[in-house]
């Protein structure tokens, strides 16, 4: 191999060396955010209330029923008519913890998007596809 061959397969060697590094550098700081955003989303509550006030549901930022409140109004209600306030208000926390979730996600999931991947350098490795994905909603399975 000629001296100009092989030092145009070491530049192009250092030159993927320094976009790895790159890449690897992007993905710990990805990695600390999203990591925060998920703390963060483990803690959220969302409280919502019924027009009369006598229910109040809190939900986590999954849309989960965490907490069930309900006024001695409430307890005076039929069983139909107290059941169908409780669903109308743990629809509305659910709601509103999508909408919040959505929001705190959005802008990380739109940095994942501007990122190139390692796989976009190096064939067959695993890229970030899968955590897009999962941050816009389309994978409901577990990371």
């Amino acid at each position: 191999m000629d001296r100009w061959k092989r030092e145009g397969l070491l530049n192009a060697n250092n030159g993927l060396r320094n976009q790895i590094e790159d890449l690897l550098d992007t993905f710990q700081q990805q990695q600390a955010r999203l990591a925060e955003t998920y703390r963060q989303l483990e803690e959220t509550r969302i409280r919502a209330e019924s027009v009369d006030r006598s229910v109040a549901a809190t939900v986590d930022a999954g849309g989960v029923l965490t907490e069930l409140n309900l006024t001695r109004s409430a307890l005076s209600k039929s069983p139909d008519e107290l059941a169908r306030v409780i669903v109308e208000t743990v629809a509305q926390a659910a709601e509103h913890a999508r909408e919040h979730r959505q929001g705190f996600i959005s802008p990380a999931a739109e940095e994942l998007e501007k990122r190139d991947d390692l796989s976009d350098l190096v064939p067959e490795v695993p890229d970030l596809g899968d955590i897009r994905d999962f941050l816009r909603g389309e994978r409901n399975s577990q990371l």
